[in-house]
């Protein structure tokens, strides 16, 4: 069965920003970041892979989010890494538009 979660309603994020869904009502190892850029959602695991410091307080723009504490960017789209100082990527999530609701469908592989 596909774990789906109303994370937000429209109107709830304001663009460029994002909110962060605790792990424990997302049924993920993580918390996870929910943002609007433009008219699109998106969701990855809350936690920069530099430091613990979470993605949900970071800047959005141009389809990227940007760390807060050292400036590293993920892609919204995939959580891939574009920019030092973060080893590595973050897991991505879906999130769609039902009606008014924001539905967050955890990434699988990110369940506990």
């Amino acid at each position: 069965m596909v774990q789906r979660i109303v994370a937000a309603r429209v109107g709830e994020i304001d663009d460029g920003t994002g909110i962060t869904i605790p792990r424990e009502r997302a049924g993920t190892r993580d918390d996870v970041a929910v943002f609007l850029d433009g008219d699109q959602y998106y969701a990855l695991d809350n936690t920069c892979t530099h430091e613990e410091t979470g993605l949900a307080d970071g800047w959005v723009e141009d389809g990227c989010v940007e760390c807060p504490l050292h400036g590293a960017q993920f892609r919204l789209t995939d959580g891939a890494v574009l920019t030092p100082p973060a080893p590595s990527g973050v897991a991505a999530h879906t999130v769609r538009v039902e009606g008014a609701d924001i539905v967050l469908v955890p990434n699988p592989a990110c369940l506990v």
